[in-house]
């Protein structure tokens, strides 16, 4: 079982989330421990904010005291409905939050199901409760529940390899061709993408970028790639590279059999929904593109945007360490495209979570749009405190062999550590 472990501000964004997935029929409330209850067992997401208030008033100087944490069992568990309380009541005793207000919902979107929960990290007397070395406890408290309800347990994996043989290209180091195939040798056999510009913003996080090359040979058209290496802004500092240089694993015609190979996986695989709703949550909480990048880079996810010379956002590009898939913005939909973002992050007209259902409190109808506006604070910002610049650190604060993941999957993890890294400008 994986524990992902979320802190931010705003109390309305997460309960939203949440509650549309129950709104979706994707979700359901399963336990809720020190919440004021409702006669017919339905609920709102004002009236959940009700059993919080009191918290969130007495606050002294928490900046992020609100909790949002995800359990994930292995997709092949059956979790019944008792357990996950049973489970979700245990884990909250042992992380410290026993006496805390907190709702547990259940996602079942997705053929993995898994419990949130939310709840607030300050006391009655508004003080912080501590959470000091909480994500090294975290692991260590998923590993006893996994024994004590008889889960299938996170596997440990010895490193084998060595890190310093697939890094980011270093014009500096010498050698650029050597740097270069070290990571082309890897990266198709690991990681999955349907296009030229998500295989370039994957080697983007090594100082790479490819480009197509058409040619007449003999009367005939033919297609073909080159290498560069680049700069941290995007910027070609290497003589071109022949695709054939490197091998058949990096030449045009194998990379297109990989787009439709991965094509073919992806569109079955319940990975893309997890990302696409990590995404969604990430954009329907935080408040401006440093704190969206930094949430999903907390959850394994880097997030490479193209903008023009004029600074607008044209394309937009998730890479998601942890299923190994590099997918555009706008095959998740139109919601999570270029123009969004742009619009967000340029233009300042933030998304709207939409929904069709109205949160009631007492005979007076809010719409989600309403609750927003009447929100405080801005929107729920998940932002983990050790990743303030946006960088991949640490896959949500987990130490790589609790999430039971081999070399490469955490191989950004140290590699890209303190680097920040943008598409070549158009």
């Amino acid at each position: 079982m994986i524990a992902n472990i979320g802190r931010g501000e705003n109390l309305m964004g997460a309960l939203l989330y949440n509650q549309l997935k129950v709104d979706k029929e994707n979700g359901q409330i399963l336990y809720t421990h020190k919440m004021i209850e409702t006669l017919d067992g339905q609920y709102s997401v004002p009236q959940l904010m009700r059993s919080f208030e009191i918290y969130l008033l007495a606050n002294i100087k928490t900046e992020k005291p609100v909790l949002h944490i995800s359990l994930n069992p292995d997709p092949k568990d059956q979790v019944s409905d008792e357990k996950f309380e049973a489970i979700a009541q245990d884990y909250m005793e042992q992380m410290g939050y026993g006496n805390q207000p907190y709702i547990v919902f259940k996602h079942t979107d997705i053929d993995r199901t898994h419990i949130h929960i939310v709840s607030v990290c300050i006391d009655e007397e508004g003080k912080k409760i501590s959470d000091t070395f909480d994500k090294r406890r975290s692991v260590a408290i998923s590993r006893a529940l996994e024994q004590k309800y008889n889960l299938i347990p996170v596997v440990e994996k010895e490193n084998h390899q060595r890190r310093n043989n697939f890094r980011p290209v270093d014009y500096k180091a010498g050698d650029i061709k050597s740097q270069i195939a070290s990571i082309l040798r890897y990266l198709p056999k690991l990681y999955r993408f349907q296009s030229l510009g998500e295989y370039n913003a994957l080697l983007s996080l090594f100082n790479i970028t490819a480009e197509e090359v058409k040619g007449e040979l003999r009367g005939v058209q033919k297609k073909g790639l080159i290498y560069f290496a680049i700069n941290e802004n995007g910027e070609k500092i290497s003589h071109p590279f022949k695709a054939s240089s490197f091998g058949k694993q990096a030449g045009y015609v194998m990379l297109q059999e990989h787009f439709e190979k991965s094509k073919e996986s992806l569109h079955i695989d319940a990975s893309t929904t997890l990302l696409k709703n990590t995404i969604e949550l990430a954009k329907h909480t935080t408040s401006n593109e440093k704190s969206f990048k930094s949430y999903l880079v907390d959850h394994g996810i880097n997030t490479m945007v193209r903008r023009n010379s004029e600074g607008r956002i044209y394309g937009i590009t998730f890479i998601d360490h942890k299923s190994k898939t590099v997918s555009n913005g706008s095959r998740f939909g139109k919601h999570l495209s270029a123009n969004v973002f742009n619009e967000w992050w340029n233009n300042n007209n933030k998304p709207i979570i939409q929904n069709t259902e109205e949160f009631k409190e007492g005979t007076n109808p809010i719409s989600t749009a309403e609750a927003l506006n009447n929100n405080p604070h801005n929107l729920f910002d998940f932002i983990s405190k050790n990743n303030e610049d946006g960088i991949l650190e640490g896959f949500g604060g987990l130490l790589p062999e609790a999430l039971g993941e081999d070399y490469e999957e955490h191989l950004f993890e140290s590699l890209i550590k303190k680097k920040k890294k943008r598409m070549p400008k158009s």
